[in-house]
Protein backbone atom coordinates (compact mmCIF):
# COMPACT_ATOMS: atom_id res chain seq x y z
CA UNK A 1 0.00 0.00 0.00
CA UNK A 2 1.33 3.49 -1.03
CA UNK A 3 1.63 6.09 1.48
CA UNK A 4 0.36 9.65 1.36
CA UNK A 5 1.88 12.80 2.47
CA UNK A 6 0.77 12.05 5.65
CA UNK A 7 2.55 8.76 5.79
CA UNK A 8 -1.74 6.98 6.26
CA UNK A 9 -1.94 4.62 3.17
CA UNK A 10 -4.29 5.49 0.80
CA UNK A 11 -5.98 1.82 0.26
CA UNK A 12 -6.68 1.43 3.53
CA UNK A 13 -8.56 4.32 3.83
CA UNK A 14 -11.02 3.79 1.17
CA UNK A 15 -11.31 -0.13 2.19
CA UNK A 16 -10.97 0.06 6.32
CA UNK A 17 -12.45 3.08 6.80
CA UNK A 18 -15.06 3.86 4.26
CA UNK A 19 -15.90 0.07 3.38
CA UNK A 20 -14.24 -0.09 -0.57
CA UNK A 21 -13.37 -3.16 -2.49
CA UNK A 22 -9.78 -3.13 -3.52
CA UNK A 23 -10.49 -4.25 -7.52
CA UNK A 24 -6.86 -3.89 -8.79
CA UNK A 25 -2.98 -2.64 -7.23
CA UNK A 26 0.35 -2.44 -8.59
CA UNK A 27 1.87 -1.01 -5.42
CA UNK A 28 3.08 1.86 -4.94
CA UNK A 29 1.86 3.34 -7.90
CA UNK A 30 -1.93 2.85 -8.73
CA UNK A 31 -4.65 1.09 -6.65
CA UNK A 32 -8.30 0.86 -7.83
CA UNK A 33 -10.47 0.41 -5.48
CA UNK A 34 -14.63 0.53 -5.78
CA UNK A 35 -18.11 0.40 -3.77
CA UNK A 36 -21.49 0.50 -5.29
CA UNK A 37 -20.26 0.80 -9.15
CA UNK A 38 -18.21 3.31 -8.41
CA UNK A 39 -14.53 3.21 -9.10
CA UNK A 40 -11.85 5.16 -7.48
CA UNK A 41 -8.31 5.32 -9.05
CA UNK A 42 -5.41 6.05 -6.46
CA UNK A 43 -2.25 7.29 -8.16
CA UNK A 44 0.45 6.89 -5.90
CA UNK A 45 3.85 8.03 -6.94
CA UNK A 46 5.08 8.09 -10.22
CA UNK A 47 1.66 7.43 -11.66
CA UNK A 48 0.35 9.15 -14.61
CA UNK A 49 -2.23 10.85 -12.30
CA UNK A 50 0.43 12.09 -10.10
CA UNK A 51 2.04 13.30 -12.82
CA UNK A 52 2.51 17.15 -12.89
CA UNK A 53 -0.08 19.38 -15.54
CA UNK A 54 1.20 19.87 -18.79
CA UNK A 55 2.26 23.65 -17.29
CA UNK A 56 4.67 22.33 -14.94
CA UNK A 57 2.39 22.32 -11.90
CA UNK A 58 1.79 19.87 -9.49
CA UNK A 59 -1.45 17.87 -8.95
CA UNK A 60 -3.47 20.05 -5.59
CA UNK A 61 -5.76 17.45 -3.57
CA UNK A 62 -8.82 19.17 -1.94
CA UNK A 63 -10.84 21.92 -3.23
CA UNK A 64 -14.33 22.04 -3.81
CA UNK A 65 -15.44 18.91 -5.79
CA UNK A 66 -15.78 15.64 -4.15
CA UNK A 67 -17.29 12.43 -4.33
CA UNK A 68 -20.61 11.34 -2.40
CA UNK A 69 -21.17 8.62 -0.61
CA UNK A 70 -24.40 7.63 0.97
CA UNK A 71 -24.87 6.21 4.26
CA UNK A 72 -27.88 4.80 6.59
CA UNK A 73 -26.94 5.89 9.60
CA UNK A 74 -24.76 9.38 8.99
CA UNK A 75 -24.56 10.21 12.81
CA UNK A 76 -23.27 6.77 14.24
CA UNK A 77 -20.79 7.17 10.70
CA UNK A 78 -19.27 10.13 12.47
CA UNK A 79 -18.64 8.99 15.47
CA UNK A 80 -17.10 5.85 14.10
CA UNK A 81 -14.72 8.06 12.43
CA UNK A 82 -14.41 10.77 14.50
CA UNK A 83 -13.53 8.04 17.08
CA UNK A 84 -10.68 6.57 14.69
CA UNK A 85 -9.14 10.24 14.33
CA UNK A 86 -10.87 11.22 10.98
CA UNK A 87 -10.07 14.76 9.94
CA UNK A 88 -13.50 16.23 9.18
CA UNK A 89 -14.15 19.68 7.55
CA UNK A 90 -16.81 21.03 9.28
CA UNK A 91 -19.48 19.88 11.19
CA UNK A 92 -22.72 16.91 9.95
CA UNK A 93 -25.48 20.09 7.96
CA UNK A 94 -28.73 19.10 7.93
CA UNK A 95 -31.50 20.18 5.49
CA UNK A 96 -34.69 19.12 3.69
CA UNK A 97 -32.85 16.94 1.31
CA UNK A 98 -30.73 15.32 3.98
CA UNK A 99 -27.72 15.41 6.28
CA UNK A 100 -23.99 15.71 5.44
CA UNK A 101 -20.73 16.41 6.37
CA UNK A 102 -17.29 16.36 4.54
CA UNK A 103 -14.51 13.72 6.04
CA UNK A 104 -10.80 13.92 4.48
CA UNK A 105 -8.90 11.59 2.70
CA UNK A 106 -5.46 11.76 4.09
CA UNK A 107 -4.11 13.72 1.10
CA UNK A 108 -6.68 15.76 1.67
CA UNK A 109 -9.55 15.12 -0.61
CA UNK A 110 -13.08 16.22 0.52
CA UNK A 111 -15.59 12.85 0.37
CA UNK A 112 -19.16 13.65 1.00
CA UNK A 113 -20.90 10.93 3.78
CA UNK A 114 -24.68 11.94 2.81
CA UNK A 115 -27.93 10.36 4.32
CA UNK A 116 -31.03 11.63 2.41
CA UNK A 117 -33.86 12.56 4.09
CA UNK A 118 -36.64 9.79 5.24
CA UNK A 119 -39.59 10.24 3.20
CA UNK A 120 -43.10 9.87 4.73
CA UNK A 121 -45.17 7.36 2.41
Amino acid sequence: MFATKSGTSLVAFYTRKLGFELDHAHLPEFANVSIHGLALLLSGPGASGSRPLPGGQPQQPGGCNRVVLRVMDLPACVELLKSEGLKFRGEMQVGPGGAQVQVEDPDGNPIELFEPAKRNA
